[in-house]
């Protein structure tokens, strides 16, 4: 009995050695993997970011009037990050399946899937901003001959109503409700189509009533 449990301890302890000597060379060449790519990425965002720093883009989206943030929540470091990470990941899914996790392979290469609707997610919110300041800038250059109250109001109207759509869009790019969304974006559309038919209505009431009159005259 007491060597029959000795031999089983035995076997146990060899079976874990072996385990471990065959693990350790896996091990050591996915760390590799992993460090390559840890390096490459950060060089990659470090580079992205002195391109952005180069062309002035924080600059240029200041003076178009986009949300800024904190150094890490700016719009160059964002998009830097996402792409490090990208490359992270992309060199972890070969480093998982050498140590042998093919559930974690599996979940990294649905996340490596979702990452670019990110990146894209986040390219059309800071073009909906820059077009939206844009856009608020020309309304409001365009009515001057308006009292400033009523120009400010409709430019900021404008500007509200892009940034509501880039949100939407955003959010639908990114796969967050989809059919919410959707329900969201066709009653804001219809609403914008319901207010300007009243405004334009009731605006130019009286010049249709001058031009039916002018017709009657007319035809009379």
């Amino acid at each position: 009995m007491t060597t029959n449990i000795g031999q089983a301890l035995l076997e146990s302890i060899n079976n874990g050695l072996q385990g471990i000597i065959v693990f350790i060379p896996k091990f050591v060449a996915g760390t590799i993997i992993l460090l390559i790519g840890i390096i490459i990425a950060s060089i990659l965002k470090q580079a992205l970011i002195e391109i952005f720093k180069a062309a002035n883009v924080e600059g240029l989206l200041k003076k178009y009037g986009v949300p800024e943030g904190k150094k890490e929540l700016s719009w160059t470091n964002i998009l830097a990050e996402i792409v490090r990470w990208f490359v992270v990941i992309v060199f972890l899914i070969p480093t998982t399946d050498i140590w042998g996790l093919p559930q974690v392979v599996t979940v990294l290469n649905t996340f490596l899937l979702y990452l670019p609707n990110v990146f894209v997610a986040a390219i059309i919110a800071l073009i909906g901003f820059v077009v939206a300041r844009l856009v608020h800038d020309i309304v409001l250059a365009s009515s001057r001959e308006i009292s400033p109250e009523t120009s400010h109001t409709i430019a900021s109207a404008a500007r509200w109503a892009i940034s509501i759509f880039v949100i939407l869009a955003v959010l639908n790019q990114l796969g967050v409700a989809n059919d919410l969304v959707r329900i969201l974006f066709t009653g804001f559309v219809a609403m914008i189509a319901i207010a300007g038919g009243i405004a334009f209505g009731l605006g130019g009431k009286n010049a249709a009533e001058d031009i039916v009159n002018e017709i009657r005259g007319k035809i009379k």
